[in-house]
C-alpha cells in the first residue's frame, strides 16, 4: 500500500508565547504515529503547516525558527487579518496539494492532539471525516455553556445540520478537503458546511482543557459576531421569521380595527393613548430589526458577487 502523508494544519493569531511547544507536542504525536501500524496503513508521512492570520507579535518570527529547525515545519503569512475561517481555508488549500489526509486544530491545543492517532485509525478504517467531539464542558463558565448549547438548539431549529460541541478539531480525506473547497463563498462556517459534504464520518470524543497560556482569541464580542455569521451563511430562516412577523402584525392591526369599530357602535369613546404610542414604537423597533437582518444578507450578497479573495499570502514557508 502506497505511502499516506498526513498535514496539521494551525491557524494561528498572536500565539507567540504557546506556538513554540505545541509545535513541539505536534511533532511528537506525529513521530508516535509514523512509526506504528495504522490499520493496514504501512507508512506515514507527516508535516506542520501552521498559518499566521496577520499576527502583530513574533508569531511568524517564531514559525521561520520552527521551519529552519525542522523541515517538516511550512508556513503561510497573511498580509493582514482575514480571520480563523480564512486561516483554515488557505491551510488546507496548501495542504491538500500534497497530503493525503489533514488535520485541523488551534494552536492553544485545548483541543486534546493525542486523539490525532485514533482519528487517523478511523480514517485508516474508511472514514473521510473524523469529528473532534467534547463528551463534557465543565471547563466552560455557566453562561458560556449555557449560551452554547441554546445555540446548538436554535440553529437544530432552523433547519441547520451541525454536530454538536463540535468546533474546528478534525480530520478530513483528500477527496473530502477538495469537496469542501468547492464551496467557494467568501462567507464560509466551515463547521456547517462539513457535515453537508455527505462522506463517512466518524468521532473521537475528548475532554477540552483549559489553555496553557496566552489569551483566547475568541471574546464576547466576536463569538457573537461568529455564530451570527453562521446563522445567517446556513440559512435563510431569518427572513422568513420576519415575514411570518409580518403577517401577524397584519392579523392584529385587522383585529383591532374590528375591536375599534365595535366599540364606535356602542357609543363606547376609545381611550389609549398610552397603548398607541407603545404600538408605534413597538412596530417601529420590528421594522428596523428586519431592515438590519434583511440587509445583512445584502451585504453577504454583495460580498459575493464582487468576487474579492478570501485573503492574500504575503509570505510562504515550503
Amino acid at each position: 500500500m502506497k505511502t499516506q502523508k498526513l498535514t496539521i494544519v494551525i491557524p494561528a493569531y498572536n500565539e507567540e508565547e504557546i506556538l513554540v511547544s505545541s509545535v513541539h507536542r505536534l511533532i511528537d504525536i506525529e513521530d508516535q504515529i509514523a512509526t506504528r501500524s495504522n490499520q493496514g496503513l504501512q507508512e506515514i508521512r507527516a508535516d506542520i503547516l501552521i498559518v499566521d492570520d496577520g499576527s502583530k507579535d513574533r508569531t511568524w518570527e517564531l514559525i521561520e525558527q520552527l521551519h529552519q529547525e525542522n523541515s517538516r515545519v511550512c508556513g503561510l503569512r497573511f498580509s493582514r487579518n482575514f480571520g480563523h475561517q480564512s486561516a483554515l481555508i488557505a491551510g488546507l488549500t496548501e495542504a491538500v496539494k500534497t497530503a493525503d489526509m489533514l488535520v485541523t486544530i488551534d494552536a492553544d491545543l485545548q483541543d486534546d492532539p493525542d486523539k490525532i492517532p485514533d482519528m487517523v485509525n478511523l480514517y485508516a478504517a474508511g472514514d473521510d471525516l473524523v469529528y473532534g467531539v467534547r463528551n463534557n464542558r465543565d471547563s466552560d463558565s455557566w453562561f458560556k455553556r449555557t449560551t452554547a448549547q441554546g445555540y446548538y438548539r436554535t440553529l437544530r431549529l432552523l433547519g441547520v445540520e451541525l454536530v454538536p460541541n463540535h468546533a474546528d478539531f478534525r480530520l478530513m480525506s483528500k477527496r473530502a478537503t477538495e469537496t469542501l473547497l468547492n464551496y467557494h463563498e467568501r462567507n464560509l462556517f466551515i463547521r456547517g458546511i462539513i457535515p453537508k459534504l455527505g462522506f463517512k464520518t466518524g468521532q473521537v470524543e475528548y475532554k477540552r482543557t483549559p489553555r496553557l497560556a496566552g489569551e483566547s482569541k475568541y471574546p464576547f464580542k466576536k463569538m457573537v459576531a461568529f455564530a451570527w455569521d453562521g446563522i445567517t451563511s446556513l440559512t435563510i430562516a431569518p427572513i422568513r421569521l420576519i415575514l411570518i412577523l409580518g403577517m401577524v402584525a397584519c392579523l392584529l392591526a385587522i383585529g383591532m380595527v374590528v375591536y375599534a369599530v365595535i366599540l364606535k357602535i356602542l357609543g363606547l369613546t376609545v381611550h389609549g393613548w398610552s397603548s398607541l404610542m407603545v404600538s408605534m414604537w413597538f412596530l417601529g423597533g420590528v421594522q428596523l430589526i428586519s431592515l438590519g437582518v434583511i440587509g445583512e444578507y445584502i451585504g453577504k450578497l454583495m460580498t459575493e458577487i464582487k468576487g474579492r479573495p478570501r485573503y492574500t499570502i504575503q509570505t510562504k514557508l515550503e
